[in-house]
């Protein structure tokens, strides 16, 4: 019977502690929504960027990272924005230049920032009125851009022109001291395989090392056109520059074959008169044999030039 008590005196306590603790609970949770619902006065810190700077200014490094922002509102409200931090977007396009500076003002950009954060401003207020960021004006240029397009093309298709750049320069902004040192810039790498008509596109440029530099565009367009090629040879007599006098040389061969391609269209106009092919006699030494010939006009319109015969056996007779 004395055991039975004891058993029973400890299920009450038990029982007690456990309605104790859930009482406990449930008044704090009622205490602390009751907190969290009446209002308070903070100053909390938001952080920020900045967006959209222009492009002839390079802004100081010396910027805040954060705005305080005084916040009249609720205890959930004020505790959501200090768990979240929502981050505010500066558009320095906005600012207003003074005196070597660029002046923000918040009030003015009120509906901008409220749409960014979802803060009611009527009960939220800035610390600061505005937001003055100091500046140093960048140096412009027009710098040429060179193209790193590589074509390979289909076999009887070639092009008669270089690659052409669409705008061929831009403007570039940025310091004195790197701007004066720049004279051209690259595209990024660009490969296009079996080439058989025009080709057009566009590619960015190359902007990598050149971090502190702005650029009003960062791609331009290219173009090529693309034409049917053929081979074809013409054969062209072999002629002695620097030839000394009363010295006659005798050579042979006397002609050789010039190999080119042209596109079908002006294969027609290609002539042998249009070519000349010479040896020097300054590049003989004692004991040569022959001497290199070497193609020294042709029309511009063809290319991948060569011959079928370089060396050239040659006597001399004093």
């Amino acid at each position: 019977m004395f055991k039975n008590i004891r058993f029973k005196r400890i299920s009450i306590k038990k029982s007690s502690l456990k309605s104790f603790g859930f009482f406990l609970l449930f008044s704090s949770l009622i205490w602390f929504f009751v907190q969290i619902s009446k209002e308070y006065t903070q100053v909390i810190d938001i952080p920020v960027s900045y967006v959209n700077i222009p492009m002839d200014k390079s802004i100081s490094k010396e910027k805040p990272e954060h705005l305080q922002l005084r916040i009249q509102d609720k205890g959930f409200a004020i505790w959501y924005y200090k768990i979240f931090r929502p981050e505010i977007k500066l558009d320095l396009g906005r600012a207003i230049e003074e005196s070597g500076e660029l002046v923000y003002n918040f009030e003015a950009n009120r509906e901008y920032l409220e749409e960014q954060v979802n803060i009611n401003f009527e009960k939220a207020r800035f610390i600061q009125e505005t937001l003055a960021i100091k500046f140093q004006p960048k140096k412009k240029k027009l710098v040429k851009v060179a193209p790193r397009i590589r074509l390979n093309y289909a076999v009887g298709y070639s092009a008669g022109e270089a690659v052409t750049l669409r705008p061929d320069s831009v403007q570039v902004s940025g310091p004195g001291d790197i701007i004066d040192t720049l004279q051209t810039l690259r595209t990024r790498e660009l490969q296009i395989n079996n080439i058989n008509s025009n080709v057009s596109g566009k590619v960015k440029i190359d902007t990598s090392n050149l971090g502190m530099l702005s650029f009003y565009t960062n791609e331009v367009a290219y173009s090529q056109k693309v034409e049917k090629f053929t081979e074809g040879s013409v054969s062209v007599p072999v002629a002695i520059r620097n030839l000394p006098e009363n010295t006659n040389i005798t050579i042979f061969p006397k002609k050789v074959l010039v190999y080119f391609q042209v596109n079908l269209r002006q294969y027609e106009m290609v002539e042998a008169d249009n070519f000349k092919v010479v040896c020097d006699f300054n590049d003989i030494h004692e004991g040569d044999d022959f001497i290199i010939a070497r193609i020294v006009d042709s029309p511009s319109f063809v290319r991948n030039l060569r011959l079928n015969e370089r060396k050239i056996q040659f006597v001399i007779k004093r």
